[in-house]
């Protein structure tokens, strides 16, 4: 099995793009994937929180990830998220996932019902079970109430295609863990944009990222100074970087990064409830970052 950090560094959390009539917009789809690709972006990950799962049912997120899998044609590997809070629900769609010829599947901790450890356990073994493709785990207690220890993470590393985490839990102490007891093939990387240099200090491989969609060439640079060597470079660029990083964040992810990507002309149409549309005030704190690239 190919490790999964030789995919690349900088992992972009693609937006699913939708028409007005809430349906999955494909021809917005294509030309993100290619403005994306353009960009500096090493692999696409599909239908994760950047993506709105929850919005998208099964059928359609297996559209999804096959059309992703035909339009990106071998140019990037491409990662299917099909995390649920459920463990029978989130094999179906791995199983289902599978069939469409993703590269890999990531598969966030089982939210609102908060499991125990040995539960988070349980179910990540389960679903890595069902499948041969390699598996990214994704730890993300802001967003589901729960945070996967370092214990669990490193024991699931033994799992043979259990080989990445999307580690977004901001403690720095537990990804320091994780990195010191797994083996090098299993790979850690940040889930948050502002602790991507962080991270790779600390010996991660990169990067899942948002704001890739609106500075994926400016990160993309960064990343390479710093593995090269050139780590005063890297962190004068991480700084300068860290105004837009954040703006994504003014409201719940993605209301700003697709207003961004719209600054940017790329459409990508509007968020879905429960999600409201950007304010006025967002908007102009999101320009205003977007201005301090110029």
């Amino acid at each position: 099995m190919k490790p999964i950090e030789n995919f690349g560094p900088l992992w972009t959390a693609m937006v699913t793009p939708f028409t007005t009539e809430e349906k999955i917009d494909y021809k917005a789809c294509a030309r993100l994937i290619d403005y994306l690709i353009a960009n500096g972006t090493d692999v696409l990950v599909v239908a994760g929180t950047t993506g709105e799962s929850p919005q998208l049912s099964a059928a359609e997120s297996s559209d999804l990830f096959r059309f992703c899998v035909q339009h990106a044609n071998n140019r990037v590997p491409i990662i299917a998220g099909t995390g649920t809070n459920s463990t029978k629900t989130t094999i179906e769609r791995t199983v289902a996932a599978e069939k469409t010829g993703v590269d890999g599947i990531m598969v966030v901790t089982p939210y609102y019902n908060k499991p125990s450890q040995q539960g988070m356990l349980a179910h990540f073994k389960a679903v890595a079970a069902c499948t041969e493709l390699p598996v990214m785990l994704y730890n993300v207690p802001g967003r589901t109430g729960i945070n996967m220890e370092a214990p669990i993470t490193i024991e699931l590393a033994k799992v043979n295609n259990i080989v990445a985490i999307k580690e977004a839990s901001g403690d720095l102490e537990q990804i320091a863990t994780i990195i010191e007891h797994t083996d090098e093939t299993f790979a850690v990387y940040s889930g948050d944009d502002a602790l991507a240099l962080p991270i790779l200090a600390l010996g991660g491989d990169g990067v899942v990222s948002v704001a890739s969609h609106v500075i994926g060439a400016e990160m993309q640079a960064m990343i390479q100074a710093y593995q090269s060597g050139q780590h005063l470079e890297a962190a004068a660029a991480h700084r300068k970087l860290l105004p837009v990083m954040k703006a994504m964040f003014l409201a719940p992810n993605p209301i700003c990064v697709k207003y961004a990507l719209k600054q940017r002309g790329i459409d990508v149409g509007d968020v879905l409830l429960p999600l409201e549309p950007i304010t006025a005030q967002e908007k102009t704190r999101v320009d205003l970052a977007l201005n301090t690239l110029e």
